[in-house]
C-alpha cells in the first residue's frame, strides 16, 4: 500500500474531517527511525498526584504513569497508525483521566516502527508491558486496549501472549486484519464495474485519470446525486460493511470519495511484504439482503476484474507480514465500533465476531456499536463505560451485555446502536 496516501487517510480519519484528498504521494523510502526524547516527558494532570517515566526501551519510546494511590492494576495502550514519518511518538491513553482517578497505572510504546507494521506494534506493546514489571512492579491484573490499528495489534497481542492480560478492549480496530486491504480492493473494482470502466490492478493512472472518470460516470454529483451505476456502488458498499443499517446513508456520503484514494495501491503495505496482500477472489457482491443471486448481482460479480493475493503476503503464522487475528481469544474482550464507519469499517467487528465464535468462544466476546459514522468518534463516555464493564467483568465473571451484531434483521432496526451510545449525534437520526 502506497504510505502516503495510507498516512494521509489515518490523519483525515482520525480527525473527523471527511473529504476527499489529492493525487496520490510518492511512496517514500523507508527512513530511520527516531525518538525525539525531549518530547517524551509529560505534566501530571490538574489535580493528580502520579509517578511519570519515560524513555527508549528496544527503540521505542515508552511513557508510564502510576497514580499515588495506585490500585496495583495496569492498561497498556496501543496507538493507531502512524504514517511513513522517521519520528516515533507516544499517544496518552484518552481514557487517562478515568484510568488516574480510579486508581489504575498505564504504559504505552510509541513502537521501533511506523507503517502499519503490526508485528512491530505486538511486540514492542508487549515490551513495554514486561519493562513495566522491572521498572514498577508485577502488577495484580493487566488490560490491553488500542484504537484503529491499535485494534488490530491488540487482538493480535492477546493471542501471541495469552496469559500476559487479563482483558482486552479493542475500539474502531482492524478487527478482520487483511480483510481490511481486500475491502478496500473491492470498493475501487466495484466501482470500476459498475461505471463500465475497464480495470488494471495495479493502476499507477488511477488517480490522474480514472478517478476522475469514474466520479463523473457514478453520478451527477457523486455521492450526494447518484445515476443507476452509482446506486449499484452505494448498495454494494453496504452489504460489504456490515449489511443494512441505520447512519448508512450518511456513512457512504462521508465516505465515498475518499476511499477512491486507495485505488492505484499495489497491495504490499509499503515494502512490508512480499507482494501484494489484497484479494477479491471468491467474493460475491451483494446488492441487497436476499441470499439469493440476483441477475444484476450476477451481472455485476461478472464484470468485476479479479485479483489474486500472492500467498506469502497473507502468511498468518506468528506475527510474519501482517499478523492474523484468529479468534482463539484467551481472556474477556469488548470490542467496539462506530456502525457507519467505512474507512474501518463495521464489518470489522462481525468478522471478528464470526471467527470466535468459530473456536466456540463467543462467551469471551462482547461486541458494542456505537451511532456514529466517524473512524474512532466515541465519547470519552462510551470508552469509559466499555472499560468499566471489562474491569467487572474480568472481576466478578459476569458477563456485560452487547449487541448482537451478526443478526441481520437485528443491525437493520431503526435503533441498532442505541444501546452504548451515550449521546446523539446531531448529524444523525437521533435514536427513537
Amino acid at each position: 500500500m502506497k504510505t502516503g496516501l495510507f498516512a494521509a487517510a489515518f490523519a483525515l480519519a482520525l480527525t473527523a474531517v471527511l473529504m476527499p484528498l489529492p493525487a496520490a504521494a510518492k511512496q517514500l523510502s523507508i527512513p530511520d527511525y527516531f525518538v525525539d526524547q525531549a518530547k517524551l516527558p509529560f505534566d501530571a494532570l490538574p489535580g493528580t498526584a502520579t509517578t511519570r517515566l519515560w524513555g527508549v526501551h528496544k527503540n521505542a519510546g515508552y511513557r508510564i504513569e502510576v497514580p499515588a494511590n495506585w490500585n496495583g492494576e495496569l492498561v497498556v495502550y496501543a496507538h493507531g497508525f502512524r504514517g511513513d514519518g522517521a519520528e516515533l511518538t507516544v499517544s496518552n491513553p484518552s481514557i487517562r483521566r478515568y484510568l488516574i482517578d480510579h486508581g489504575y497505572a498505564w504504559a504505552a510504546s510509541s513502537y521501533s516502527k511506523n507503517r502499519y507494521d503490526v508485528r512491530a506494534g505486538v511486540q514492542d506493546t508487549h515490551a513495554v508491558t514486561t519493562l513495566f514489571n522491572g521498572l514498577v512492579g508485577k502488577p495484580s491484573r493487566t488490560y490491553l486496549m488500542g484504537h484503529s490499528m491499535g485494534g488490530h495489534i491488540t487482538g493480535s497481542t492477546i493471542e501471541q501472549f495469552p496469559k500476559a492480560y487479563d482483558g482486552a478492549l479493542p475500539m474502531c480496530g482492524v478487527m478482520g486484519d487483511v480483510e481490511l486491504f481486500d475491502f478496500f480492493l473491492s470498493y475501487n473494482l466495484v466501482a470500476e464495474s459498475a461505471a463500465g470502466i475497464d480495470a488494471t490492478y495495479p493502476d499507477p493512472d488511477f488517480q490522474t485519470t480514472v478517478r476522475p472518470e469514474l466520479v463523473a460516470a457514478l453520478g451527477p454529483s457523486y455521492p450526494f446525486v447518484l445515476n443507476d451505476a452509482g446506486q449499484t456502488v452505494k448498495q454494494a458498499v453496504e452489504y460489504l460493511t456490515g449489511g443494512e443499517r441505520p447512519t448508512f446513508d450518511v456513512a457512504f456520503v462521508s465516505w465515498a470519495v475518499f476511499l477512491l484514494q486507495f485505488g492505484d495501491d499495489d497491495g504490499t503495505l509499503s515494502g512490508l511484504l512480499p507482494g501484494n496482500v489484497s484479494t477479491n477472489e471468491g467474493v460475491f457482491y451483494q446488492l441487497d439482503g436476499d441470499p439469493a443471486h440476483s441477475g444484476e448481482e450476477m451481472a455485476l460479480n461478472q464484470s468485476v476484474l479479479r485479483v489474486a493475493a500472492d500467498p506469502q503476503a497473507r502468511n498468518s503464522r506468528g506475527l510474519a507480514n501482517v499478523p492474523k487475528i484468529t479468534g482463539d481469544i484467551p481472556v474477556p474482550v469488548i470490542s467496539m465500533h462506530t456502525i457507519g464507519d467505512l474507512f474501518v469499517p463495521f464489518s470489522m467487528e462481525q468478522i471478528y465476531a464470526r471467527e470466535v465464535a468459530a473456536h466456540g468462544k463467543s462467551d469471551m466476546l462482547v461486541s458494542r456499536a456505537i451511532r456514529d459514522v466517524g473512524h474512532c468518534a466515541f465519547t470519552l463516555a462510551e470508552q469509559q463505560q466499555a472499560f468499566a464493564d471489562l474491569v467487572r467483568w474480568v472481576e466478578t465473571g459476569a458477563r456485560p451485555a452487547g449487541d448482537d451484531i451478526l443478526d441481520p434483521a437485528t443491525v437493520a432496526q431503526p435503533d441498532f446502536g442505541c444501546q452504548f451510545t451515550s449521546e446523539d449525534r446531531g448529524f444523525l437520526p437521533p435514536c427513537p
